[in-house]
C-alpha cells in the first residue's frame, strides 16, 4: 500500500490520449491521462467511465436521445459517461484528467484506429 503523488505521476510523460495507469481498484484501473484538441466520436457498450479533471477545462460532447449537446467540466469537477453513449472528449489546451474505468475499456470504445491504445502503461 502506498500513497501516489499526482503531480508527480503527470511529470512522468507528456503524449496526450495516451492514458497511463497509475492504480488498480477492484476490477477498474485508475488512469491518468493529458488531453489536447479533438478525440474521435466513441462510446463504450460495457462501461462507464469517469473523467475527473484535474488541471485545465474538458468540453465533452455528448449524443443523448439523439440529440447533441456539450458539458463543461472544470479542475475539481467529474462527469460519469454511462455505457452505451457517445462521446466526444475536446480540450482547446491541455487538460490533465484522472479516469476511473473497468479494465477492459478500451480508450477509443467501440472504433480501433490509430489512436486506439491497445497495451496500456502503467507508471
Amino acid at each position: 500500500m502506498e500513497k501516489v503523488n499526482l503531480a508527480e505521476k503527470f511529470s512522468r510523460f507528456r503524449d496526450c490520449w495516451q492514458p497511463k495507469i497509475v492504480g488498480e481498484l477492484n476490477d477498474s484501473y485508475v488512469k491518468l491521462a493529458r488531453l489536447s484538441g479533438e478525440f474521435i466520436w466513441h462510446k463504450h457498450e460495457a462501461e462507464d467511465e469517469l473523467f475527473l479533471v484535474m488541471k485545465g477545462t474538458l468540453r465533452m460532447k455528448v449524443l443523448e436521445d439523439g440529440r447533441e449537446r456539450e458539458i463543461r467540466i472544470d479542475p475539481g469537477e467529474f462527469l460519469i459517461v454511462p455505457r452505451g453513449v457517445e462521446h466526444l472528449p475536446m480540450a482547446s489546451e491541455e487538460v490533465q484528467v484522472m479516469l476511473l474505468e473497468p479494465k477492459s475499456t478500451v480508450n477509443t470504445g467501440d472504433l480501433r484506429n490509430e489512436r486506439t491504445v491497445e497495451k496500456l502503461e502503467w507508471i
